[in-house]
């Protein structure tokens, strides 16, 4: 076993079945097209004969996957730094207005309070961040820390109690939602206003895996190992669950959003009844503001029903700053000083009055995906897709409904490359911490738009909830559970074919 590389770090801050799935007899013909006959042209062929239907009951062929519009009419035609932070191309004046007011707020940083900056104190007691944009840099991706001086502060740590402490910690709480720690809460927070006390230090380590492809390349994974030191208010509960969690890019939510539950539903394969080995469940989440329960879709295990819901968490766990979904500071009962500390409410008694939660809910659900890129192959790249089954879960295309309350993003042709389910992953990517009917190797399918801009808007390639894929092959050969097939036929791939898949991956 290679030695562990160890550094430490103060816990960071952040704080959405598929339908196009070829018929039994056409995967045995891809299978035989991939694996017994090798040929990248007998795949094609293979596949120009295979349809699936999608939710517009078209059906779905790896020419469908080259279309560049990836938002509709929404798309932003961009390929710089800026990739990730233009608005939606359909937007009107008064909504281009509203989305800079957004964007104001995700941006600036908070103070403490008091401040002459009313509008924006309230920072903390504790917290991971300063602002939305600590975490969402260019409203893109973060990465963990590299050592122990990296002033990256994407990664947060979760933390909750299994189901059995509930009545004992959070008799109130809805069933499923995390049981917090009785001392630290829900989240180790790293810093702190002046007068209040960090809660801890977040310390990883990473062990090398090593394994090689069919045709004997090799290849190194990381495997992180998380520790927390140096707690402020004595020991964390000896039945913790944690969850590293990193923070994701931002653009592109409202149309998530906009797709309906129907089409969500009928996606979703809870019993696997076709026996494919995939098995997607729609999330079941408490919904505060209508107090029940209800479709999740953003977040790691699609743990928040809106993004409205997602900001206003962000806003308290992350940063400290209470709204009228989270109106109590994060003050755990032990934390004395944090409970002491001045906030800045307004009138309304917290420190986001909902006007300007809304505009940076409105801001989130406006930003633009970016176009595809082209590249020589990448139909060739789009058939591998479709050979390796990636496209089960990472269902390409939707068509987003007509009662999003943003006019701008309803009845838009998207091509996201996720169904928004729960599926089961297997034991290496577990984080073991249920979160309500996610289980503890359960994680929503991520979005595939706009992963290959990262390295431009972001600076880096790190990948999957933790960031500790280094780039799209790592994250393939981390899947296993109900993505282990799509990792094996990856795998199997000539060292060319593995790169075209890659190249049409980051095309995207």
């Amino acid at each position: 076993m290679a030695p562990r590389r160890r550094f430490s770090r103060r816990a960071r801050v952040r704080a959405r079945r598929p339908a196009h799935r070829p018929n039994g007899a056409t995967r045995i013909s891809v299978w035989v097209a991939v694996f017994a006959v090798g040929s990248l042209c007998a795949v094609i062929a293979a596949l120009s004969a295979c349809g699936s239907e999608d939710d517009g009951g078209a059906a779905l062929r790896p020419a469908d996957l080259l279309e560049v519009a990836t938002g509709g009419e929404t798309t932003a035609f961009n390929s710089t730094r800026q990739a990730f932070s233009l608005p939606a191309r359909n937007l009107d004046t008064q909504q281009r207005r509203d989305f800079q007011v957004g964007d104001s707020f995700f941006t600036q940083n908070w103070v403490a309070a008091p401040a002459s900056t009313a509008g924006r104190d309230g920072l903390g007691p504790t917290f991971n961040a300063q602002s939305c944009s600590t975490c969402h840099g260019h409203d893109g991706r973060a990465r963990p820390p590299l050592s122990a001086d990296d002033p990256e502060r994407g990664l947060l740590l979760r933390l909750s109690l299994p189901e059995q402490f509930r009545e004992l910690y959070a008799p109130q709480s809805p069933p499923g939602s995390p049981v917090p720690d009785p001392n630290y809460g829900g989240q180790l927070q790293d810093r702190a206003i002046l007068g209040a006390t960090p809660e801890g230090v977040l310390l990883i380590s990473y062990e090398e895996i090593h394994g090689e492809y069919a045709d004997g390349q090799p290849y190194t994974l990381l495997k992180p190992s998380y520790e927390i030191v140096d707690l402020a208010f004595g020991p964390l509960h000896e039945q913790i669950m944690i969850s590293p969690r990193i923070a994701p890019a931002v653009f592109g939510l409202g149309l998530l959003e906009a797709i309906t539950e129907a089409d969500l539903r009928a996606l979703a394969d809870p019993d696997d009844l076709d026996g494919d080995g995939i098995s997607g469940r729609v999330s079941q989440v408490w919904d505060p503001e209508t107090e029940t329960f209800t479709t999740g879709r953003f977040g790691w295990k699609a743990s928040k029903p809106s993004i409205r819901q997602q900001a206003a968490g962000a806003f308290h766990g992350d940063i400290g700053i209470t709204s009228s979904l989270h109106p109590e500071e994060n003050c755990p009962p032990p934390q004395a000083a944090c409970a002491a500390a001045p906030n800045g409410a307004g009138d309304d008694g917290v420190e986001v009055p909902d006007e300007r939660l809304d505009k940076v809910a409105f801001y989130g659900q406006t930003l633009a995906p970016p176009a595809a890129r082209d590249y020589d192959g990448r139909e060739d790249g789009a058939a591998l897709f479709f050979a390796a089954g990636c496209h089960r879960c990472h269902a390409p295309r939707h068509i987003t409904g007509q009662e999003h309350q943003i006019d701008a993003l309803r009845g838009q042709t998207i091509y996201p490359y996720t169904d928004l389910l729960l599926h089961d992953m297997g034991p290496e990517l577990a984080d073991n911490r249920p979160v309500f009917n996610a289980s503890g190797s359960e994680w929503r399918t991520p979005p595939l738009w706009g992963i290959g801009l990262i390295p431009v808007v972001n600076g880096h390639s790190r990948l999957l909830h933790d960031g500790r894929a280094r780039g799209v092959a790592e994250a393939i050969l981390w899947h296993g559970g109900e993505g282990e097939a799509s990792r094996e036929a990856f795998k199997a791939l000539s060292a060319e074919q593995r790169q075209a898949l890659i190249d049409f991956i980051n095309s995207l």
